[in-house]
């Protein structure tokens, strides 16, 4: 049984590096590294069974691609884990503070082998002030999250410091392991509704008709959108994007959601980030973008 935690009082913090690369808090790189400038994986491998996964892909898939979730070899058990993160992030809480943490880049922080140690986790970091965003592939969960987080208070530290996101493809035989497109877009309805912050990750787009009806179904109910296109062959052409963008940013400006453009769809269709941002009334907003502000609650 994992024990409690007492949160420090009065403890200096270290001062950060430009790059954290711990056991369980690190900085991702790459593509990763435009969702969240740290994150925090505690398990590799996943049970949602994408077949577009880049935890497939390369040398590492035979440990980062399994088809169930395992703790990391760092750590001996969940009570390890949690001593570990609880020590990195007293480390480098004004960082943390200021930057949040993201869930995760190498499992489903929502599926039944991650969710325990995930709420434990997240838990401690809103009682330490940093913000936590989960990205999730799961519409099942709401049960499972401490009623407290649920509880009907607009002000409370969870709706203040936590986000939810989902990732939304509109392709469910490519996702047989985990919730359908569909449940995820209610579980974001619900916690949207119940006063939470939610983004949606638009990526990969497998082609432009499902993600643009992906977006239009979660309009009212996502506060940001990040959209990405499918690495290697597409089915789509640059013009193709450009129209697709167009109309995009039409449907979320008018509906007062966000929106960041990654890097692969800017590259794509040969358009600088200036320019992507240039007179985009702020609805279009860069990397680090703080959807915790005042002004998005």
């Amino acid at each position: 049984m994992t024990k409690n935690y007492e949160i420090p009082n009065n403890k200096k913090n270290l001062t950060m590096e430009k790059r954290l690369n711990r056991k369980a808090i690190y900085s991702p790189k790459g593509k990763a590294g435009e969702y969240a400038k740290y994150a925090c994986n505690f398990y590799v491998g996943c049970s949602n069974d994408c077949d577009y996964c880049y935890c497939k892909r390369g040398v590492l898939g035979h440990s980062m691609g399994k088809p169930q979730a395992t703790l990391k070899k760092c750590f001996k058990n969940v009570t390890h884990a949690m001593d570990v993160f609880q020590k990195e992030l007293e480390a480098n809480l004004a960082e943390l503070q200021k930057h949040g943490l993201f869930f995760t880049f190498s499992s489903d922080p929502m599926i039944d082998e991650c969710i325990g140690l995930t709420i434990l986790a997240i838990d401690y970091a809103k009682l330490n002030n940093v913000p936590c965003k989960i990205l999730t592939k799961r519409g099942d969960f709401i049960q499972r999250l401490p009623m407290v987080w649920l509880y009907p208070n607009q002000n409370s530290l969870s709706r203040k410091y936590i986000a939810f996101g989902f990732t939304l493809t509109g392709h469910d035989e490519l996702e047989r392991g985990a919730s359908t497109n569909a449940e995820r877009i209610e579980c974001m309805r619900n916690l949207h509704n119940a006063g939470f912050k939610t983004f949606a990750s638009i990526e990969p787009i497998i082609d432009l008709k499902s993600s643009y009806e992906m977006i239009k179904q979660t309009l009212g109910s996502c506060d940001l959108y990040k959209i990405g296109l499918m690495s290697g062959k597409r089915q789509y052409t640059p013009f193709e994007v450009q129209g697709f963008m167009y109309d995009t940013n039409l449907l979320i400006r008018n509906n007062h959601a966000k929106v960041y453009w990654k890097d692969s769809v800017l590259d794509y269709i040969k358009m600088s980030r200036e320019n992507c941002l240039k007179h985009a009334d702020d609805f279009i907003v860069p990397a680090d973008y703080n959807m915790f502000k005042k002004e998005t609650l």
